[in-house]
Formats: C-alpha cells, structure tokens, sequence
C-alpha cells in the first residue's frame, strides 16, 4: 500500500483508468495530477494515442500530432537520430529528456497516422519544393518504424490502411530487428490490396492468428494478400472497402475467406459495386452491414432466400434491397435478429418488421407523419425493443406525437431514444416537460438515454432550443435522463 493513505496503490488505479480508455482527454487530465497517476495513466493513453486529436477542440487537431511526433522523436536511439542529423534532417523537441519509453506502451499502431505526421512536420519545417523531402519523410518513418519494432513486446492492431500515401510502401518493416515478436500475436489487421507482395509474404510467416481483418481495395491486388488469409487460424470479422475509382476482381480474395466460419462481414462500396451472391456461403454470420453510394442493391435477389440461422445485426446504409425482396429475407431471418436498421421509408416494410422481427432491440426504420399507428404496432409487437433511432420533421413524425407514443407504448425494457431533426426543431418547453413527467410515472421506472443525431454542424436539432436544454438538465439531476449524448448520422 502508498505510505500516504489518502492516494491509492497503482494497482488500484490502474483499475480505474481502464474504464477511461476511450476517453482520452480524462486520461491526458490523469497525467497531470503527479508522478503515481502520470505512470499509471500514460501507458493506457499510449495504447491508442492516435485518436487523441479527435477528441480535442478542433483548434488543437494539429497541436497534438506535432506533440506526439516530437516525442516519437525524442524517444528514438541515439544512432537513429545521429542517421537523421547525418542527412540534414533537423528537428527541434523538447530539450528534456524523455520520462518514459513511449513507444513501448504502444498496442495499436496507425502507420498512415505515423505518416500523416510526418508529412505535417517535415513540410512545414523543410523546403516543400526540395527534392529532399520525400526522402526527409522516408528516412524519418524508417527509424520511427524500426523503433517501434524493437521497443513493442506484442502489438495487438495494425493499421497500414494508407490511402493516398506512397511513403511507407517501400520500407519493409517486417525485416527489422524485433519484428517477429512485435507482430505475432497481432490480432487487428486494416491494409491496402496494392501494398507489395513481399510485405504479405513475410507478415504470414509471421503472424497467422488475425481475428480481424479490414481490406481496402485499390486497383492492383497484391499475389501476397490471399496467401496471408489463408495461412490465418482464427479470422471471423471482415471488412472489405471498394475504394474510388478501383476496379477489382475479388474471386481470389472470396475464396480464400470462404474456409472462415466468419461471423462479421461488412461492405463498404465507394463508386464501385461488390456482388452479394457469396454471402450465402457465410451462413454463421452474426452481422452484416452494407453501405453503398448506390439507391439499389442489385443483386440482393440471390439472398432474400438464403437462411442465415446466426445473423443477429442486419444494417443498410444509404442504398439498400429492393423492398419485397428484404421482406422475404425478414420472413426467414427476422425472427434471429437483434437489431435491425435501414434509412428508408416504406410503410409495408415497417409492417413486415413488426411481424417477423419480435425479437429486436434496436431498431432504425423511417415512419412518415401519418404513421403513427405503424409506431404503435412496432412497439406492441417488439417487445424486447430497448433502443429507437426516429425521424422527426416534415413529411416525417411531429416530435410532440412521437414523443407521446414513445412514452406510452414502448416496452418496459426500452431505455435508448434517438432523434433525429429532419428540420428546425419545432417541441415547445411544455410539450417536452410533459414527455419527461410521463416518462417518470412508467413502472418499471427506467432512466432514459436521449441521443440527439447530427449532421455535420447540425443547428437544427434539440440542441437549438435553450428552454428545451434547460429541460434535460433539470431531469437529468433528477435522475429520469441518465445519459445525453449526440451521434452523427452516418454511424451505423
């Protein structure tokens, strides 16, 4: 135990700030307190460091890459920065020297976030038009990436989605001294088709027990990639990313996938369309999400028959299937799922949800103004529903209405509501008082979550009304709203 009783032992903080993990601005506020919370705290901080800058106030978005480069810089060997001021790269850091082996705490690692850094830092300190440049870049991410390593015992994610970079494409990371045990157990893997060959190669000698996997593809399919797949023993959640403008051929890939018993699958098509017809050999799928730029998904025919006995998560976003179509896949399906989303209005389609999908908990269909009784029945029939994300405005349901068949007739289990403001919101102070007061007289009483959906800088939502926020806060000291939050509407 700590000699000052006041102060908790670091095994019990250690304990506490897990629970911080996502929260990487609490975290940075644990730094500060004194040396027992800085050590404690910094390690979890540097798990993930490179979702800290959006966290932050979007004045400071480049204030901390450049603080996490610098001490990235700081932290390297002696010989590596001896290399660096050899070929006239000089960086300024902090004149003190580094109080931990960052680098070291590391288990998510974001190469294109290394190199987006980088680029920051080296354009903005070196002459842009020198031809020196693209070399300051490379030979920086070189040492950067050798440090890393040697200095991490097992990473557990690797990011070397790299997007328009070309800069890290040539250095072959997998060869540094360390990289063996680095990389080993890395179970999180997001990568570009197009990243060479030799690179694959040498991660599958390395590193066969990926869980996760997330391909973007470009317009060269490197021959390594479908060797990595099938060398893995444990792969079950899989992303595939149709980037702009790429032309792929995805057979070679599907085949290799199609020995996993995979229980998550999503596709993301950007300008490009990927055929549906092999989900049906996926038929331990727990989840599938969709997301197209397209208005149909065109061949979602060769699936409304398919039985997908596991499937609990079934999300569309932006296009989606023809809707008879999707009605027969709920008829055999929808009896299975949990949570079910679709950002398309048709009136038949909810009435098919309500009939073949008594088993949902959350839930995201579109009702116009008119239907209300639609909403009536959705509730009535899905009974375990806990979460509802509604459209409110326009053609779509007036909030005041909304509200009040959320309050009567929601199941007992329900607590989540989501709202999001199609236009100005128009819920008078009295009108969402009274919503809060018959929410508090439910039995059971349940506290609720009220989530309030943005688009971009969305000034059109609750958030709009100062007597309505006065509202939420006073029933949230009162304990009838325990949580308010906000979430952009293309999370799915």
């Amino acid at each position: 135990m700590s000699n000052n009783p006041s102060q908790l032992p670091a095994d019990c903080l250690n304990e506490i700030f897990e629970y911080l993990e996502d929260d990487k601005i609490s975290l940075h506020s644990c730094l500060l307190v004194d040396r027992l919370w800085c050590g404690v705290s910094v390690r979890i901080l540097w798990r993930d460091v490179w979702t800290f800058k959006y966290t932050v106030p979007i004045q400071y978005r480049l204030v901390v890459p450049s603080q996490i480069f610098n001490t990235l810089i700081a932290c390297l060997p002696n010989e590596s920065k001896e290399l660096l001021y050899k070929n006239g790269i000089f960086i300024t850091t902090q004149a003190w020297k580094s109080l931990f082996n960052y680098a070291s705490f590391c288990k998510n690692l974001s190469i294109r976030e290394v190199d987006l850094m980088i680029r920051h830092s080296v354009e903005k300190q070196q002459n842009s038009t020198s031809h020196n440049v693209n070399f300051y870049k490379y030979l920086i991410l070189q040492e950067i990436l050798k440090m890393y390593m040697s200095q991490i015992s097992s990473l557990k994610s690797l990011d070397y989605d790299l997007e328009i970079s070309k800069t890290v494409q040539n250095i072959l990371f997998t060869y540094f001294p360390g990289a063996k045990n680095c990389l080993s157990n890395l179970s999180v893997f997001s990568c570009d088709s197009n990243i060479c060959s030799e690179f694959f190669f040498q991660l599958s000698q390395i590193c066969q027990n990926i869980q996760s996997l997330t391909i973007t593809f470009e317009n060269v399919i490197s021959n390594g990639l479908s060797d990595l797949i099938s060398l893995q023993k444990n792969l079950r959640h899989v992303t595939l990313i149709a980037a702009y403008g790429g032309e792929n051929d995805w057979t070679e890939i599907i085949t290799s996938l199609a020995r996993f018993p995979l229980t998550k699958l999503k596709i993301f098509g950007y300008d490009a369309y990927m055929p549906l017809s092999f989900l049906s050999t996926f038929t331990y799928l727990q989840e599938i999400i969709l997301s197209y730029d397209d208005t149909d998904i065109l061949d979602f025919h060769k699936l409304q028959y398919v039985e997908f006995p596991h499937l609990q998560i079934l999300k569309f976003q932006y296009a989606f299937p023809k809707v008879e179509m999707l009605i027969k896949f709920l008829e055999i399906n929808g009896k299975y799922l949990t949570e079910f989303y679709v950002g398309y209005h048709n009136n038949s389609l909810n009435l098919a949800v309500a009939k073949s999908c008594p088993n949902l908990k959350k839930l995201y269909l579109i009702f116009m103004k008119n239907e209300l009784e639609t909403l009536k029945l959705v509730f009535n029939s899905c009974q375990h529903l806990e979460s509802i994300k509604i459209v409110c405005g326009a053609k779509y349901l007036r909030e005041k209405e909304m509200l009040d068949v959320v309050s009567k007739y929601s199941p007992k289990n329900f607590y989540e509501l989501k709202v999001d403001n199609y236009t100005q919101s128009k819920l008078l102070p009295e009108e969402f008082e009274s919503f809060f007061t018959s929410w508090n007289d439910r039995k059971p009483q349940k506290s609720l979550s009220l989530i309030i959906v943005f688009v971009f800088n969305d000034d059109i939502g609750l958030y709009v009304n100062d007597e309505n926020m006065k509202i939420i806060e006073k029933y949230r000291k009162l304990g009838v709203i325990r949580k308010l939050g906000t979430e952009s509407f293309e999370e799915i």
